[in-house]
């Protein structure tokens, strides 16, 4: 009987992995300084996604690469969050930090693409975000971009949620560039 309830969970589990997007962003080499020398390491950062609105970011460190990877995809499916996507875009502008990097994203009409680099762009990308702008300030390093990403993406909020909030009706809320087109 119990057998029978553990074979979907694994199918399951493998449609899980079929569907979602994972990107690798960064590979970094390591070195622990022990007693006889150094050992070096792998650390991996990675982006896992739907492509319909939620995402998630994991790191992993392990001996090899392939070890390294596999923990970081699966730290990023555990920690995945839903980022509130309205239409193509993001529903606001936001600014996410994290240590010296800061990230700056904006929505953009629809074609616009996302205008992005590097790991912004996995992010956005995984996230299912089809039309943003970027734009990314202070420290490069990968892991920092990365997270002050993931920092903006968790500050977004919906256009109805911000009216629940003030009290005050949807239309009075929306940004003037949705209320051209409604």
């Amino acid at each position: 009987m119990e057998d029978r309830r553990e074979r979907p969970r694994t199918r399951r589990v493998e449609e899980e992995k079929e569907e979602l997007d994972e990107r690798v962003i960064d590979i970094t080499r390591v070195a622990k300084v022990v007693k006889g020398g150094r050992t070096f390491g792998f650390r991996v950062t990675a982006v896992v996604g739907d492509n319909t609105g939620q995402v998630g970011m994991g790191i992993g460190k392990a001996r090899t690469v392939p070890d390294a990877i596999a923990k970081a995809t699966q730290r990023a499916r555990k920690d995945m969050h839903p980022v509130p996507i309205e239409g193509t875009t993001i529903p606001h502008e936001v600014v996410g930090v994290c240590g010296g990097a800061r990230v700056m994203l904006r929505p953009a009409t629809p074609g616009t693409g996302v205008i992005a680099g590097g790991g912004v762009r996995a992010v956005l990308g995984a996230a299912g975000v089809r039309d943003v702008l970027t734009k990314s300030m202070g420290s490069t390093k990968a892991i920092n971009v990365v997270q002050a990403t993931m920092d903006a993406l968790s500050q977004l909020r919906r256009v109805e949620q911000v009216a629940e909030e003030r009290g005050k009706p949807v239309a009075e809320v929306m940004p003037f560039w949705r209320r051209r087109k409604a």
